[in-house]
């Protein structure tokens, strides 16, 4: 098998409410570096539906995966990788559900003074975030007009997947990081980081609001080169 082969590919997970679009900082800093990346477009319909679409990528790669998941992503990883192609997963302000725990679980009992997120009642099964709240609680940190672009081009958020339930939590047989956004008014920094510690996550610490992967890319893509370089230490060096 050679070199390339052995190289750590990232796959990167969106979560509730944007697309995959929004990796693209994260991406090009990583593709820089001499990596590999591949994008998830889960449609967030139900967690089943978007740890299928998550393992068809990990499926069509041809070395070991760091598997990075941002907010609802991180369940969907938590699921997802499992698989045997996933070395590390990085969790990016994400949740990371234990067996029988969802993201409504998680959610369902925040401590007083934590933020709410401003999540309008369910149409149809979906969610969607109140569009003038948005930019203060998901993008706090990013250009209003930014910010704005993100409340208007929403993807809305199918009830099953804030739903479903993880049966077999890979952080228990995976190595973990876990990047805490300190500034974040969408899953309070406390919370994630009883979610890191639980998991044995190696825990960062950063400025930046819940979307911190497109505020702060660089150091998103520090972390990820952190987890491939442990992981495979022989093949992820900088190029």
């Amino acid at each position: 098998m050679n070199a390339r082969s052995q190289q750590p590919v990232a796959v990167l997970v969106h979560g509730g409410f944007v697309d995959g679009s929004g990796w693209q900082g994260v991406y090009d800093l990583l593709k820089l570096d001499g990596y590999r990346v591949s994008v998830v477009q889960n449609p967030t319909l139900s967690l089943q539906d978007d740890v299928a679409a998550t393992r068809r990528v990990i499926d069509a790669q041809d070395g070991p995966v760091v598997l990075v998941g941002h907010s609802y992503g991180g369940a969907v990883i938590t699921e997802a990788g499992t698989h045997q192609k996933v070395a590390a997963l990085v969790y990016i302000a994400a949740f990371a559900p234990d067996a029988g725990e969802s993201v409504s679980t998680l959610i369902a009992d925040p401590p007083p003074g934590a933020p709410v997120p401003p999540i309008l009642p369910p149409q149809d099964g979906f969610l969607l975030l109140d569009r003038d709240k948005f930019p203060a609680s998901f993008a706090g940190d990013l250009p209003v007009e930014q910010a704005t672009f993100m409340a208007d081009s929403q993807l809305p958020w199918g009830l099953q997947a804030l739903e479903g339930s993880i049966t077999e939590p890979a952080w228990r047989s995976k190595p973990s990081w876990y990047l805490l956004a300190t500034d974040d008014r969408m899953i309070p920094p406390p919370a994630q980081r009883t979610m890191a510690e639980r998991a044995g996550s190696t825990i960062i610490d950063s400025p930046g609001s819940h979307a911190v992967y497109l505020s702060h890319p660089g150091a998103v893509a520090a972390l990820i080169h952190e987890a491939a370089s442990a992981v495979a230490p022989a093949t992820s060096q900088r190029v």
